[in-house]
């Protein structure tokens, strides 16, 4: 192998990144340094110019031209908690999937015990959902409809676009967890349109930005409310948070750094055009699955169709536990991968392999064909171990 390491871990986080997003970082650590928002000094000015133009790239990227509601958070689950508990309260309804990361049921569960009633959708062990089952659960107190993009276990990719159209009839919010698919295909909500809707993203997975970026896109329709307070650079003459967005809900200095790396992160995106990034990444996933499906003792999950899934894939060996496994590909193989349970319990519960998990690979646009025929090998070998 060119390099030491395959790295198939990129739906925990992407790995490497572009070089122009170490060199963004490294530009406004040496030049710009200031603190957006705070002082009247050019340094601070500049990295008001700076969080500004990156929620301008944001916008370009989610085709939303209200920049005013692009919210940034230090990551996705920030944004889905701000989301969850703006929108319910003890006694109201929410609609979900049996699919959902722990970033969404936590909070839900969290609520629950005060007397939020959830109805959870259930999901199919390839994944799929039957977008009529969420019609058939809205009931007059339904403030929310709240569904991953694409699963993080399974990789299958929800129907969004239908759903959207679904909340919008009947006027209630839809938060969409984009996490795994954010940077890896388009999520194709109108959001001048589906003006009920927030799409929450993550920076440092598909997207290929730094860790501790993310937000959320929110619809006209919707007003969600602080979970954190204090200073915003605004209004600091009054000891009342701002209620304008996006300052409202973006109380404390923000991560400048890592938005940096995300604008260039984002930026390198457009260039490449996600359809290029879509179409190799299901050039590998299509050929590991070929590879992979032939192998004695290797159990693949999910639809193991490229056109329904992003380009993630769980599998388990019959002859050898997926922790013994993992370690083996580390060490032995210097394939790094996710094993587990992926922060979503209820995903393995629906394919049968809770409480022990599955091991995951998940490919990004560095990844190779060399690697996939690599870890195909090195399956192969691993499968005939007693």
């Amino acid at each position: 192998m060119k390099e030491n390491i395959v790295y198939f871990d990129n739906s925990a986080t992407s790995w490497p990144k572009p070089k122009e997003v170490l060199e963004s970082i490294k530009y406004f650590i040496d030049e710009i340094g200031g603190s957006p928002g705070r002082s009247g000094h050019r340094m601070s000015i500049e990295a008001s110019r700076l969080v500004e133009e990156t929620r301008e790239v944001i916008g370009e990227f989610f085709n939303y031209d209200d920049t005013s509601r692009i919210v940034f958070t230090k990551n996705i689950t920030e944004a889905l908690n701000v989301c969850i508990f703006s929108l319910l309260k003890p006694g109201d309804h929410v609609i979900t999937s049996s699919i959902e990361h722990n970033s969404v049921m936590r909070p839900l569960r969290f609520l629950e015990k005060k007397g939020l009633d959830i109805s959870t959708i259930y999901c199919s062990p390839k994944g799929d959902i039957n977008v009529s089952d969420i019609e058939k659960n809205i009931n007059n107190n339904t403030k929310l409809v709240i569904l991953t993009h694409a699963s993080n276990v399974l990789g299958t990719i929800l129907p969004i676009e239908k759903v959207a159209e679904i909340t919008y009839k009947y006027k209630i919010p839809f938060v969409i967890d984009c996490a795994q698919t954010a940077g890896s295909i388009p999520v194709n909500i109108n959001l001048k349109k589906y003006k009920n809707c927030i799409i929450t993203f993550t920076g440092h997975k598909s997207m290929l930005g730094p860790t501790g970026t993310g937000g959320m896109c929110i619809g006209e329709d919707v007003e969600l409310m602080p979970i954190i307070f204090g200073g915003t650079g605004s209004k600091s003459d009054k000891d009342i948070q701002p209620d304008f967005l996006p300052d409202y809900l973006e109380s404390g200095t923000l991560n400048v750094m890592g938005l940096a790396g995300l604008k260039a992160a984002v930026s390198y995106l457009l260039k490449i055009g996600l359809n290029n990034i879509r179409n190799h990444e299901k050039l590998l996933l299509s050929k590991f699955i070929e590879g992979a499906s032939e192998i004695k003792n290797v159990i693949i999950y999910g639809s193991k169709d490229p056109e329904t899934q992003v380009g993630l894939i769980s599998f388990n060996f019959k002859n050898i536990n997926s922790s013994t496994a993992g370690l083996i590909l580390d060490k032995k193989y210097s394939i790094m991968c996710r094993i587990g349970l992926h922060c979503n319990p209820n995903a393995h519960k629906v394919i049968g392999t809770f409480p022990e998990g599955t091991i995951r690979f998940s490919f990004s646009y560095f990844n190779s064909l060399e690697e996939i025929n690599y870890s195909i090998n090195a399956l192969n070998e691993m499968s005939k171990i007693k």
